[in-house]
Order: C-alpha cells, then structure tokens, then sequence
C-alpha cells in the first residue's frame, strides 16, 4: 500500500523485505542517540510487526520510505496516535516522527518526506494538528521540525513517562506543533 509520493520518494506500508531495515535503524547507536534502548533482532522483528499491522488496521503508523531511484529503503516516517502521553499530549494526538540510516542523512529526505505527510493529514485525513516532539537537545529533530514549519509550543515542555529514571538525560521533551490553519496559511 502506498500512503503518498514525492520527488524522490515513495512512502508506503512496510514490505517484508524491509525487517533488515528495522533492526538496522533501531539497533544503530547513532540513529538511537536520543532514545534509552536499542532493539535487538527478535525486538526489531517486533517492532517490524506492530507498525506493519498498524498501518495495514488503522492505516495511520510508521510508513516505510523507499528511494524512487534504485527501490532502497531508507527508514520511516509517519503519523502516529500518541495516546500514551497523557496528560503532556491528549490521547487521540497525532504525532509525525521519523528515523533514517545514517547513510542517507543531510540529503533532505526526512524533511521532504514530513511535509508530504503533513500534506497527506491535513488534505486526505482531515486532521486539525500535527504534533512532534524530541529530547531537548535532539537539535537534528528539532531542525526538522522547524523545517518543515511546526513550531515550539510554549510551555509544552514535558518529561516523557516511558523513559526510565535511569536517563535522566532523556527525559525532558520539547514539543512542536502545526495546525492544519496555520498550514494552509504558508500553502
């Protein structure tokens, strides 16, 4: 199933091909610099499986991006419910968030691949606000988002609750957010 495309793009559900791709972005140290864990084989493979059927029930997740050159996929990024957030973010939120190897960064990608998707929400899906969030000092997240014209809510602040108190370092988010009015507006 294939969400959306762009230039050099195409943003679909995840293949059964791409569980090497899984394991690599979530067991890379640099890809999870901002995140307590890494995943294991059997923990990608996991991971591989509930943002397959996610999408594939809900048709929201963590869609697979494919380079139109050459048919190589690269990573993720998609839209989510953040309903595990309470109280910081209100159930039923949608977040946009994003993971690629590290080979493909600094090419514009994710950003190119965020604003397809923040298109395809507002436009297809109707929705009223895109939310996202990182680590405080995640500054290549909070660049994207920045990017792509989501904007820091002030006062939003918020230590995550499924970070444990064993990385402290990790605990305090930053959130940013676009609605789909102050989207339009920039279209």
């Amino acid at each position: 199933m294939i969400i959306t495309e762009t230039d050099r793009l195409i943003i679909r559900n995840w293949r059964e091909t791409d569980r090497d791709l899984a394991y690599e972005i979530n067991s890379d140290e640099t890809v999870m610099e901002f995140f307590p864990f890494r995943r294991n084989r059997k923990e990608a493979d996991a991971f591989f499986d509930r943002v397959h059927s996610m999408i594939t029930e809900t048709g929201f997740g963590l869609y697979a991006l494919e380079l139109k050159e050459g048919g190589e996929a690269i990573g993720y990024c998609g839209l989510m419910r953040t309903d595990h957030l309470e109280p910081a973010i209100p159930a039923g939120t949608i977040e946009i968030g994003w993971r690629l190897v590290t080979r493909q960064w600094g090419k514009g990608l994710v950003s190119e691949a965020a604003r397809a998707l923040l298109a395809y929400g507002f436009e297809k899906l109707g929705l009223n606000e895109i939310v996202s969030f990182a680590v405080h000092n995640n500054v290549r997240s909070t660049a994207v988002m920045e990017r792509i014209g989501l904007h820091r809510v002030e006062g939003g602040d918020f230590d995550h609750p499924n970070v444990p108190d064993t990385h402290p370092h990790l605990k305090r988010h930053v959130l940013y957010r676009l609605t789909a009015a102050e989207w339009r507006s920039k279209q």
